[in-house]
Parts: C-alpha cells; sequence; structure tokens
C-alpha cells in the first residue's frame, strides 16, 4: 500500500505536461478535533494519491489544513473524499484567482502537534470560540467606520508585497509571535474597537480571533476565507478592491496578484518589485525580492558572495557547506544586512508602480525556476543503492539503457535536491569500465551524500 510519493517533482512534472489536463490550485482549512491523526492522515493519502491530487498539507489533532492542486476533471470525486467526514461537509474551498499545473509537484502529507503553531499551552482556549465571519462586502464596509483596528496576521515578506490599506503589519517571521506583539499593542481596546483580521486563507485568523475573545476583546472580527476568497468575491461581484498589490502564497507561484499595484521594491537595487526568489547558492536560499535586472546580474543570487559560491566547484560547495548548521538562518526570509530595500513593520499604502506597465524583456530575463528545470531533455537510466562517506563514493544500480565516460548526468531527489555532474571516471560491477549496461552495479566519485530515494538521469540535451 503506498503511503508516499515514488516520484520526484521534474517527473511528476513531466507527467502533468504529458496529460496536458488543466488543474485547479486551492486550499482549505478545519479546525476539529481528531483522536488518530496518523490514521487520518493515511486515509487522506490512499484517498487523494488516487486523484492525482498533490499539495501540501498538515493534520493534527485540532484539525487539517491544506493547500492543493487537483486535476479539474476529479474536482467532484475530490470533494466527496471531503464529505467522509462530518467536520468537513460543506467545506468551503478557497479556489486560486490564478492557476498553475506546476503550483504543487508531490502530495505531501504531515502530522504536526498543531495544524497551526501558536506557542500557547492554556489549556481554557477554545480554538472554536472564534469571530464573526465577514464577507468581502461587509469587509470593506467596516474598514470604512473609524471605530475599525484592521490586523495582518501574516508575516512580514507576506504583507510587504501587499495589504489591506490602513492595516497594522507586524514585523514578525512566525504567527506565534504575532499574537503577543498585538495584544499587547491594542490592550487599552478590548471594549470599544472593531479588531478586524486577515490572513491568505483564513486559517491563522480563525485561531486569532479565538485568542483575541479569550483575551477578552469584544467585537472580534475576520475576513473570511482570508484575501483568497475575498479576491474572488471582489472580481465575482464588481466591488473596490481594498487590499493593495500581490497576495504572497505558499506554492511555486509565490504570489497572486490583487491589483496591479506594486507597493514593494527590488532588495538590491530599489526599483518597484514584487517577485520573489530563492538565492541560488544552496547554501543560503534566502527568500528576498528581486527584479529582473538584478536577476540577470546577480544569477539569481542574494550578495556579492553568494554569487561567487555558485561558480565554485560542487565540491568546494559542499566544503563550505560542511559543519554549519545554517537551520533558520538558510530560510529566514528575507532578513539579511545584504538586503539594502528590505521593508517591514509599518508599511506604506502607496503604489510605486503598476505592474502592466513594466516592460520585460523575457528573452533576457528568462527566471530561474522550475520550470528551467523541467525543460532539461533527460533519461532515468537508475536509481541510488548506498553511499560510503569516507571514500566519497556513491553506489547506482542500472535499470535502464546505459552510461559512458564523458555522460553528463543528473541526480535528484528529495533532500540530495537536482545536482549535475560529468562521468569522469567509474567502477562497473567492482572494475575500472567505460560503459555500464542494465543490470550493473556502478560506483563513483560524488562529494556529496545520495539516498535511497535518489534517481540517476542522464542529461541528452
Amino acid at each position: 500500500m503506498q503511503l508516499y510519493n515514488t516520484l520526484s517533482a521534474e517527473e511528476r512534472a513531466d507527467l502533468i505536461n504529458q496529460a496536458g489536463e488543466q488543474r485547479l490550485t486551492l486550499s482549505f482549512y478545519a479546525y476539529a478535533k481528531i483522536k488518530d491523526p496518523k490514521q487520518f492522515r493515511d486515509d487522506l493519502f490512499i484517498a487523494w494519491n488516487a486523484l492525482d491530487a498533490l499539495g501540501r498539507i498538515y493534520v493534527a489533532h485540532e484539525g487539517i489544513n491544506a493547500q492543493m492542486s487537483i486535476p479539474a476533471q476529479n474536482i467532484d470525486a475530490f470533494r466527496e473524499t471531503l464529505e467522509t467526514y462530518e467536520f468537513m461537509k460543506g467545506i468551503r474551498l478557497n479556489v486560486a484567482v490564478e492557476h498553475d499545473d506546476h503550483s504543487f509537484l508531490k502530495l505531501t502529507i504531515k502530522v504536526r502537534e498543531k495544524i497551526v503553531a501558536d506557542g500557547l499551552n492554556d489549556e481554557t482556549f477554545d480554538v472554536t470560540n472564534i469571530g464573526v465571519h465577514l464577507k468581502a462586502k461587509e469587509f470593506n464596509a467596516i474598514l470604512e467606520d473609524s471605530n475599525t483596528i484592521v490586523v495582518d496576521f501574516r508575516n512580514h515578506y507576506e504583507s510587504e508585497v501587499g495589504h489591506f490599506k490602513g492595516a497594522i503589519t507586524p514585523d514578525v517571521e512566525t504567527f506565534r509571535e504575532s499574537l503577543p506583539i498585538i495584544n499587547e499593542q491594542l490592550k487599552d481596546f478590548k471594549e470599544d474597537k472593531n479588531l478586524v483580521m486577515y490572513c491568505t486563507g483564513g486559517i491563522r485568523c480563525e485561531k486569532a480571533s479565538a485568542y483575541f475573545k479569550h483575551q477578552g476583546f469584544k467585537n472580534v472580527f475576520q475576513l473570511e476565507g482570508g484575501i483568497i476568497n475575498y479576491a474572488k468575491q471582489i472580481h465575482e461581484e464588481g466591488l473596490e478592491s481594498k487590499f493593495i498589490g500581490k497576495n504572497f502564497v505558499f506554492d511555486h507561484r509565490l504570489g497572486e496578484r490583487i491589483t496591479n499595484d506594486i507597493v514593494s521594491q527590488c532588495h538590491q537595487c530599489g526599483k518597484p518589485c514584487d517577485n520573489h526568489t530563492n538565492c541560488e547558492n544552496e547554501g543560503c536560499h534566502l527568500l528576498f525580492i528581486q527584479c529582473d535586472d538584478c536577476k540577470l546580474a546577480m544569477e539569481n543570487c542574494c550578495s556579492s558572495e553568494c554569487q561567487e559560491t555558485i561558480h565554485l566547484s560542487l565540491v568546494d560547495q559542499v566544503k563550505l557547506r560542511s559543519g554549519i548548521k545554517n537551520g533558520n538562518k538558510i530560510f529566514r526570509k528575507g532578513k539579511s544586512d545584504k538586503l539594502l530595500f528590505k521593508h517591514s513593520g509599518e508599511l506604506s499604502d502607496t503604489s510605486l508602480a503598476l505592474a502592466n506597465s513594466l516592460q520585460v524583456n523575457l528573452e533576457k530575463h528568462e527566471p530561474k525556476d522550475i520550470r528551467k528545470k523541467i525543460s532539461i531533455k533527460k533519461i532515468l537510466v537508475g536509481k541510488g543503492e548506498h553511499y560510503y562517506p569516507k571514500p566519497q563514493v556513491a553506489l547506482f544500480s542500472i535499470e535502464n539503457h546505459e552510461l559512458k565516460i564523458g555522460d553528463s548526468l543528473l541526480i535528484s531527489g528529495p533532500t540530495t535536491g537536482n545536482q549535475e555532474i560529468i562521468l569522469e571516471k567509474m567502477l562497473v560491477n567492482g572494475s575500472d569500465s567505460e560503459t555500464a549496461k542494465t543490470g550493473d552495479k556502478v560506483t563513483f566519485y560524488l562529494p556529496f551524500r545520495i539516498r535511497l530515494s535518489d534517481k540517476l538521469y542522464k542529461i541528452l540535451n
């Protein structure tokens, strides 16, 4: 019984391209009391894998939080899998404004302690005692009330590229950080102010509204379905958008445009820009905003140091990372003294430019993303069997076609990533050889560890 992914992101993308079917990007959440999250997780994986559903899903004793990509033709069958559970009957699916067939390339369902980490250990806190849900029209109306305080419960890298006008935008990296900050900042307004909150899809506000009611706030409201649902409603109903800019999303797109206003700047040169990228240096991988000119000049890197690093040999890059536990430093979202034009905390509502007025030379500014990696023509020849750390030698079994000295190889896996090498020397079944064929065991030098899930490809172009 399959309970985990067996395909790499690139293999899945190839299958999606071959199928040529429209896929829908959507999200949903539900707070509930789940007795056995592990069994719940396994049941969902079996049902959704059969429907070619992909995405990132967290389940816990307190409920489920999902961002997914579903084949359009399977959406009714997918909803039926949700209706099996009483707490998900009639659940709202937040369907994205913009669809991308490659928004998710794996089905990942993880069991967590909580679906939204809040740092709270208060047993008297009832997460189901939530605030009043507001639809887009109602939300717009309450924002016009001078007695309203509106708070963005997303992180700084999300609010920087787009937010509601006049909102408090805390300079935080996690949801748990924002709760005590806002509680302290608004402690004198518990009785008389409308506390109105929003987030991407509603799940963080659902918990935040319950938390602030627990803290004694009397008038607590939240945007139903978050910014995703708001964008859909203002489009369908012809309403004015009080949100300005782009909505950050947690898939390969990294953003959905709500209005044409660009409210942020390239972190390197200061030009109006709201496109996020990850630093090309695998030892950095910092998320930051980068315009096309800087992307070209800096080769997708956040600093000159990282740019120098990516031109080192793979062996030297691995040596630089060896023994360094970067952890949160690598994935800290846009916090670096190298980024001269990074803004967070109190943000401006002023538009710096309009997206449709910026001219982009697509031939000179090709983004380095998953689509570029997918375009590499390759053929699967084998899989990883073992890695010997002291001599730094990897063992592969050849399952298809053949290998020859001088071949360009791609080694790919969820932990290893995508590493390209040229085969200079190898042992085939324990002896030096120029060629390896189906059924052979091949060993050769590699400066990085491989895993059993890694695939070995021969690059054809």
